[in-house]
């Protein structure tokens, strides 16, 4: 089975009773920690049109092993609630299962450990079918979803079969919200179009939206990946960030998920503490990075391939003609050591560029972002610096 050793080393006891239905070929994973509204997210999906063959929707229950007693009996009500619902219900090409809850350990408790228990049961029941291409798709249980949710997922990776994984086009509720509270989801979300097509705007070839409830993976690279990190936050963005670098993660734009705009202080930071923060007057989102900053860092990614091979000298005679943010930031995170790895274990140009950028990553280009906004520029107005980008993009 292809996914057997990962399986092994993860002590991965199965979930569920039940075998997977042949010929399934998508399974849906949805961490459900004191989730009040879950049956709007699961009414969502029973409405979907479905594929020629059977879906599942894995909905895992889960708290830490410490967790507060009001939160461990709210759990066991939604259990109760889904399991009356699931059986008022009939569907015709959709197995919904939930399963736990799941007492998660202290030390690792949170959003990652929950989004990993259902990816790697959805990798068990795929690997018990042998389907290396089976799509396990990431979702939220405050998320609701378009009607054509199943059908254009599977139709993008028929389209797409090189494609190790793709995320899904996203678009926050807004229904009830109040004047500051809808104002404050508009400009994040403008914000993480800005900062997506920015770090586009650069060259860096794995620009894109990394959304928990927004994602799919097929089965074989979640594998090669090496499943999904255990982070308390954040957890979507490493991991697809990470999956970028063993293949091409595509964009489905032909549906969309709907996530919550709660507001909400259960993770150290994403949507629900931004719009906290924003509410309580201690975030300003009207504010962003500087473009100018991207622009920056474009004239690094345009060199790049004179990098390759490149003495000691020669590095430092070609990065003091860049901009001095983007020198200064080489020099105080001594890229040129990294640099120097890079280039003893390339033997072409074709090879250099990727581990180029598997060195000056997502994360290393936030880290030039906050290192250059305390040293040389001021964050600059949303609205101003979105309209300068459209301008380069043009």
């Amino acid at each position: 089975m292809f996914a057997e050793k990962y399986l092994l080393k993860q002590d991965k006891k199965s979930l569920i009773g039940n075998s997977p239905k042949a010929g399934t070929k998508l399974i849906v994973v949805i961490p459900c920690y004191n989730e009040p509204d879950i049956l709007q997210t699961l009414v969502s999906l029973s409405a979907c049109k479905t594929p020629d063959y059977p879906v599942e929707v894995l909905i895992v229950l889960n708290h830490s092993e410490v967790e507060d007693e009001l939160i461990k009996d709210f759990n066991w009500k939604t259990k109760k609630q889904v399991e009356s619902w699931l059986s008022e219900n009939k569907f015709s090409n959709i197995t919904f299962y939930i399963v736990g809850p799941v007492k998660l350990r202290k030390k690792w408790a949170g959003a990652g450990l929950a989004r990993k228990t259902g990816m790697d049961e959805a990798l068990f029941r795929f690997d018990l079918l042998k389907n290396p291409n089976g799509l396990i798709v990431s979702l939220d249980a405050d998320t609701l979803v378009a009607e054509n949710y199943f059908v254009e997922i599977e139709r993008h990776f028929s389209e797409h079969p090189k494609n190790v994984g793709a995320t899904i086009s996203f678009q926050h509720q807004t229904t009830g919200l109040e004047a500051r509270h809808l104002k404050g989801i508009q400009l994040y979300e403008k914000y993480l179009w800005f900062y997506k097509n920015a770090i586009h705007f650069t060259g860096y070839p794995y620009s894109m939206f990394t959304v928990g409830s927004a994602f799919a993976v097929k089965a074989e690279a979640y594998v090669k990946r090496g499943g999904m990190n255990r982070r308390q936050a954040g957890e979507d963005f490493y991991f697809l960030q990470n999956l970028a670098q063993i293949g091409e993660v595509g964009e489905i734009t032909t549906t969309k998920v709907y996530p919550s705009a709660r507001l909400s202080d259960r993770v150290p930071f994403g949507t629900g503490p931004i719009l906290q923060k924003w509410m309580k007057g201690t975030e300003d989102l009207t504010q962003t990075y500087n473009l100018q900053a991207f622009a920056d860092l474009k004239e690094l990614f345009d060199t790049k391939d004179k990098l390759f091979k490149m003495n000691e000298k020669e590095y430092e005679a070609v990065i003091s003609k860049l901009p001095k943010p983007v020198f200064e930031f080489l020099l105080h995170d001594n890229f040129g050591k990294e640099l120097n790895d890079v280039n003893n274990n390339c033997a072409n140009q074709q090879t250099f560029q990727r581990r180029f950028f598997q060195k000056f990553n997502a994360f290393k280009i936030l880290k030039y972002l906050n290192f250059v906004h305390e040293e040389f520029y001021s964050k600059a107005n949303l609205n101003e610096q979105v309209d300068k980008l459209n301008k380069y993009l043009k």
